[in-house]
């Protein structure tokens, strides 16, 4: 693949995987100062890794969760959290995500990534 190719299919992954409303707001809030940026993600993470075939998309998935919890990334917890509810991800499997972390990155980690988890939760109409 070249370049553009790679741009090509990392758009299509992305959209598949956060939604065309995220990526058009991510699209549409670059500045030339971040335009750059948003192109080297949409090649490398999206267009390079998110569409080997190593690992399927639910899986991926998964682990873009957890290791938003053993980061501390909140903000990219929440919109990859609302992303697999959106496509599949059930809460149950969500849960477990969040317990695993528990064990490996700390129980402090894991209650901060419930409640954000629970906030989604309950902005959906369900009962966390």
């Amino acid at each position: 693949m070249d370049e553009r190719q790679r741009h090509q299919a990392g758009m299509a992954r992305r959209r598949a995987v956060l939604g065309d409303a995220h990526v058009d707001r991510a699209v549409a809030a670059a500045t030339p100062f971040t335009a750059e940026f948003q192109d080297l993600i949409t090649r490398y993470a999206w267009g390079e890794i998110w569409t080997r075939p190593g690992l399927d998309v639910r899986s991926r998935r998964l682990l873009a969760m957890g290791t938003m919890v053993a980061l501390g990334r909140w903000e990219e917890l929440r919109l990859h959290v609302r992303a697999a509810l959106a496509h599949g991800i059930s809460v149950d499997e969500v849960k477990e995500v969040l317990l695993q972390q528990a064990v490996y990155c700390g129980v402090p980690a894991a209650n901060h990534a419930f409640a954000e988890v629970a906030s989604i939760l309950a902005e959906r109409g369900h009962t966390p």
